[in-house]
């Protein structure tokens, strides 16, 4: 892999490697664009095949923070962490240590939250070494649980969709397949349910699906049947890419909305249900109510402000479907659009300012 090369080509700012033998820890920060603000995005453990699959997977990911603080109008860039190995049995309290002295030494270019193998404890030892993390334990003054926050921000989106969809946003008796239900699948279940609307759900843990049966009436169905089913909305919320060359033909839906990450298991997946006409909430726009909760701590946490940030996904997603409409593209190459517009838009700005700047100091 030729890193420099891969860095210049998708505009990325910065590789940092970060090794302590003491602990174990081997962890790669990428920092892929801070014109917004500084790059926030979470720390990912996980037992990687190679190293440069962990670099690959940080580079991913950062980039991907960086559109989805964007699209969510936050002042914020696009960063990721990914620490190499098992969380299972290779995590110690001196490893996080180590790894947030790390993060103080890049003072704020970088801020830190957790994700897939890390946990809010794990964010607590990063907070011992440096105040550039979040999603920190309620008793330092963190916001707690994300799970339903996000899950409130994919309600309002789906909202969104249907407005889009069917002409009006309420979702009294549609019906809602959803694949997983999680945390976040599970408050969102709650919000549908309140509002009326019939519940169809999966999972492969028979708890959770159980749990949902009575809780809100739903059908359960077996997991592979999820995408036969017959629904106005189909709601992805566990594993990525179940939108694929063996699905997209069965799924009977006019709207795909949820919160799971990477829905689309290719581009090509996303013309072809913009060419079938469904509606498509692009992931990381319906599923940023979480970042968007985070964000907010960087400021002293306040939750009525924070909700009502939420709330604007609703107004985000209507953009994207409107420019999906007006130029008649995917609403994935839409939502790039608006967030690459944004980035853009800041960067202008700041030329034109150095550009004042340096006519002003020629007159001296």
């Amino acid at each position: 892999m030729e890193i420099f090369t891969y860095m210049e080509k998708y505009d990325y700012e910065q590789l940092v490697f970060c090794q302590d033998k003491s602990s174990g820890l081997k962890a790669i920060i990428a920092i892929h664009d801070t014109t917004l603000g500084p790059a926030l995005g979470g720390t990912r453990m996980w037992t990687y095949k190679s190293e440069e699959e962990a670099i690959e997977d940080a580079l991913r990911l950062a980039k991907g923070m960086t559109y989805k603080n964007a699209a969510a109008g936050l002042n914020l860039g696009g960063g990721k962490t990914v620490i190499i190995g098992d969380p299972k049995k290779d995590k110690n309290p001196e490893m996080f240590r180590a790894f947030g002295r790390y993060i103080q030494g890049l003072n704020g270019r970088y801020i830190t939250a957790e994700d897939v193998g890390t946990t809010v404890h794990d964010m607590d030892l990063i907070h011992l070494e440096t105040d550039f993390v979040t999603g920190i334990s309620p008793e330092s003054g963190s916001s707690g649980n994300p799970s339903p926050v996000t899950a409130y921000g994919v309600y309002k989106g789906m909202k969104a969709a249907a407005m889009e969809a069917y002409g009006s946003d309420s979702l009294e008796g549609k019906t809602v397949a959803i694949q997983g239900v999680g945390n976040v699948a599970y408050a969102l279940c709650e919000f549908l349910h309140e509002e009326g609307a019939k519940l169809i759900v999966t999972d492969i843990n028979k708890q959770s699906v159980e749990r949902a049966v009575e809780a809100f009436n739903a059908t359960a169905v077996d997991p592979d049947d999820i995408y036969d089913v017959d629904c106005d909305i189909y709601a992805p919320c566990a594993l990525g890419a179940t939108v694929n060359d063996d699905t997209i033909n069965r799924l009977k839906a006019k709207i795909i909305a949820g919160s799971a990450n990477n829905q689309l298991k290719s581009s090509k997946h996303g013309d072809i249900i913009h060419e079938k006409g469904i509606v498509y909430a692009p992931d990381y726009v319906i599923n940023s109510g979480g970042v968007i909760n985070v964000a907010d701590e960087l400021v002293g946490y306040n939750q009525k402000r924070a909700m009502k940030k939420v709330e604007t996904i609703y107004d985000s997603l209507t953009r994207v479907f409107e420019i999906s409409r007006t130029d008649n593209i995917p609403t994935y190459v839409a939502a790039d659009r608006m967030a690459e517009e944004r980035i853009e838009a800041k960067k202008n700005s700041r030329s034109q300012f150095l550009l004042n700047d340096h006519h002003i100091l020629s007159r001296r």
